[in-house]
């Protein structure tokens, strides 16, 4: 019996007879097993491969992560480099170190 068809029963079950407490749990968990699948099936995470798919998208994610903080932390360093560059030259330029060359 497939979840559906429990799911079916159960509802059939509770309309019948009235819904207590353990149906209407049964309901609920079958109601979430099928809507799980359901998920799972329609991002395509339904196959045996899920896992190591799964996996290698986190190693994807961090790798990018990983990534753009390098970038923007050279990006940060470059940035000191030229204000500091920038401060030097203002700095010999009012002590006239031009003019001493």
């Amino acid at each position: 019996m497939t979840p559906s068809d429990t799911l079916a029963s159960l509802l059939a079950q509770a309309n019948q007879d009235g819904a207590n407490l353990v149906t209407l749990r049964a309901i609920v968990e079958e109601t979430t097993e099928v809507a799980t699948n359901r998920v799972l099936d329609r991002f395509g995470l339904a196959d045996p491969n899920a896992e190591s798919d799964l996996d290698e998208l986190r190693e994807l994610l961090r790798a990018w992560r990983d990534a753009k903080a390098s970038a923007w932390k050279a990006f940060v360093e470059w940035a000191i480099r030229a204000l500091l560059a920038a401060l030097l030259i203002g700095i010999a330029v009012r002590l006239g170190v031009w003019e001493m060359l």
